[in-house]
């Protein structure tokens, strides 16, 4: 689907590409009713007389769209976010492009964002995050032929380009790392169950665990959240057999999870190991430093925004796979005490 015109508005209407003219910008000549009907097509297809001004002047918008479906809470505490934008901006200025982003409430509100930035000419491509499998957003940007990168994959991405890393070896070697040590009851906090990338790391424990005969391994999931990282936490050490260490999905949830633990009366690593996804400088502030999976965050995002610039110069792009995350061991993983 193209880019509405104005000509695409006087057809539905019945009238000329004048009467569209003077009905959008306010002008005598047309009807108060026929002015009305015209303003309500235009904003059916999503025209506005300042992307037909951009269309006319043959501009590109210079800028790249970036809407996120998360909490404003979430994303003002979760360094990965901030890092990925900094990556993504860091690549963007070298090119003289912007970067335009929205928090938005769910998909849907996402979907009317970016049809509302294509067909106004607001952006020249975006950056789609958070990819759920059978991800509807992505047959809306296809249809749209709105230039498009899915941070996320592998799978789901339809014809759009996609850049990706490899979860499931990163979650692998720090489950193996854990039974080194000697650990069998391994449990895991998870994200958004939702999540295309959750669903990835909860097949890949899965799998692990059962191939290492691990029978006590479970996941629960939380939102990302210190509070429900606390939360989950406590019901993991409450539980008969409670874990002798755990996973998370973000370094917030294992914060969280190490100040559930000494409040509990239990030592860390003495009593629980604990493992924090994306290694960041708050994984190294706390006492004890947490164990941690870790790659280059900015450079993923500048590799998704370079991937991205090049689909709108043109060029044909598909699937790139990033470094994948490895483990840092700190203070926070050690044998388990024998009991």
């Amino acid at each position: 689907m193209k880019r509405p015109t104005i000509a695409d508005v006087a057809r539905r209407a019945g009238v000329s590409k004048g009467a569209v003219s003077y009905a959008l910008n306010g002008q005598p000549g047309v009807s108060e009713a026929t002015r009305q009907r015209i303003l309500a097509i235009a904003t059916e297809i999503g025209f506005s007389p300042s992307s037909a001004a951009r269309a006319l002047s043959g501009a590109t918008a210079d800028a790249v769209g970036l809407a996120l479906c998360r909490p404003a809470r979430i994303l003002g505490i979760e360094p990965f976010f901030m890092e990925l934008i900094s990556g993504v901006e860091a690549e963007l200025s070298a090119r003289s492009y912007a970067l335009t982003l929205q928090v938005v409430a769910d998909q849907e509100a996402e979907i009317a964002v970016y049809r509302r930035w294509w067909a106004e000419r607001r952006v020249d491509g975006v950056l789609v995050c958070d990819l759920r499998t059978n991800d509807v957003r992505v047959p809306a940007l296809e249809e749209w032929q709105l230039p498009a990168v899915v941070i996320g994959g592998p799978g789901h991405t339809g014809t759009l380009a996609h850049v990706w890393a490899d979860d499931a070896a990163a979650l692998a070697e720090a489950v193996e790392y854990l039974v080194a040590l000697g650990h069998r009851r391994i449990a895991r906090v998870g994200g958004l169950p939702s999540l295309l990338h959750t669903e990835i790391r909860t097949d890949a424990f899965a799998e692990v665990c059962g191939r290492l005969g691990l029978t006590d391994a479970a996941t629960v999931w939380s939102d990302y959240t210190g509070e429900e990282g606390a939360r989950a936490t406590r019901r993991l050490l409450s539980s008969a057999r409670r874990p002798t260490a755990v996973i998370y999905d973000n370094d917030v949830m294992a914060i969280a999870g190490l100040a559930v633990a000494q409040e509990m009366g239990l030592g860390v690593p003495a009593d629980l190991s604990i493992v924090a996804w994306d290694d960041s400088p708050l994984c190294q502030l706390v006492h004890p430093p947490l164990t941690a999976l870790g790659r280059d965050i900015p450079a993923y995002g500048a590799h998704a925004a370079r991937q991205l610039l090049a689909v709108i110069a043109g060029e044909s792009v598909r699937g790139f796979q990033d470094e994948t995350a490895h483990l840092t061991p700190r203070g926070s993983t050690a044998p388990p005490r024998v009991r």
